[in-house]
């Protein structure tokens, strides 16, 4: 553990006006935040202080040209009041692999891993024990450097926030699948957690909530034939007994949640292929009944079942079956991030 994170910690905290069984997802915040400057071509000592605004220049890069990264994670603790992250490290390395394409400097593993244990045994009574609740972690890094010329900052800041949440989704989901619009291009940042992807998502989002969907399934850039991921997730499509799933690109982010699923399926005897999936595969295989599953994999829900989808006009239902992949596989991997089962894969580290 660093021994040089200088700590200040928060003079009254507000956990006893939180209500732990009624918590929406990421919109309360715990009493402390990881703070961490890059400037004068290095890192600085990471400081945990109470949450709070963060003052900026108006010329910040950040505000101008978009420098800005972020991961997901979630702490959960068990019922003998153990603390445990669930492939932290995954996280790290994808910062920085985001961080690298964006030409933000990488954060030290030590300042990422030392400097969250810390924050977690700080405000570790915000972190929930109810079923389906967890602690969810936003580490992010932006630009603060100041210039309107277009090019790199010179200065920037990371950051650890976390918000007590409970469940992201509240049953399935019912998908457009997109033909006009895409989430990213060849050569582009789609495999980086940028945060302009997500801002470029919200406008398609939002033409296909007004059409009485939840969510938007992405196709490919050039010929929106091959479906890539669903929302903010990757997607997974059960045709007959087989899980699929499309492989990562430029284009579709590396999910932790789908690289654990792709694992813990395999082991418990669901054949998998890691393949393209083109649109018309998935319709046929509705209208002729062998559709059986679609659901999005991400930190945030782990798996979010899709009840029905929309192309070209036309709805598909899917079927409500007994014993759902969806269902075992959350099951599965949930047990393991809440010390419910053996983590056979090394996946939990406790805090």
């Amino acid at each position: 553990m660093m021994s040089n994170i200088e700590i200040q910690r928060i003079e009254k905290s507000k956990i006893d006006s939180v209500d732990f069984n009624n918590l929406p997802f990421g919109s309360v915040y715990s009493d402390h935040m990881l703070t961490c400057d890059f400037k004068e071509g290095k890192w600085q000592s990471p400081k945990i202080e109470p949450f709070a605004p963060i003052a900026l220049d108006p010329s910040a890069k950040i505000f101008h040209y978009g420098q800005s990264i972020f991961e997901g994670m979630k702490a959960y603790k068990d019922t003998k009041g153990n603390m445990m992250l669930f492939r932290p490290l995954e996280n790290c390395n994808r910062l920085n692999k985001s961080a690298e394409r964006l030409v933000i400097p990488q954060i030290p593993e030590d300042i990422f891993m030392d400097g969250l244990k810390k924050l977690l045994e700080i405000d570790s009574a915000w972190i929930p024990t109810n079923d389906g609740s967890s602690l969810y972690i936003r580490p992010f890094m932006f630009a603060t450097g100041n210039g309107f010329h277009a090019s790199p900052a010179d200065a920037y800041k990371f950051v650890i926030c976390t918000a007590p949440s409970g469940a992201y989704f509240a049953g399935k989901i019912k998908v457009l699948i997109e033909e006009k619009y895409a989430r990213a291009a060849n050569g582009g940042v789609g495999y980086a957690k940028a945060g302009g992807n997500y801002a470029a998502q919200f406008y398609p989002t939002q033409l296909a909530i007004e059409k009485g969907y939840n969510q938007v399934i992405w196709t490919d850039d050039n010929t929106h034939q091959f479906i890539e991921e669903a929302g903010a997730m990757n997607i997974f499509v059960r045709i007959n007994d087989t899980l699929i799933t499309s492989p990562t690109s430029d284009r579709i982010l590396d999910g932790i949640t789908r690289k654990s699923i792709l694992q813990i399926a395999a082991d418990n005897g669901i054949k998998t292929e890691v393949r393209k999936i083109s649109v018309g595969e998935v319709v046929e295989a509705a209208k002729n009944g062998n559709l059986k599953e679609m659901f999005g994999a991400g930190t945030a829900a782990v798996i979010s079942p899709i009840a029905g989808f929309g192309y070209q006009e036309n709805d598909f239902d899917l079927p409500e079956l007994e014993n759902p992949y969806a269902q075992k596989l959350k099951k599965l991997i949930t047990d393991i991030q809440t010390n419910k089962a053996e983590d056979p894969y090394g996946w939990r580290v406790m805090v």
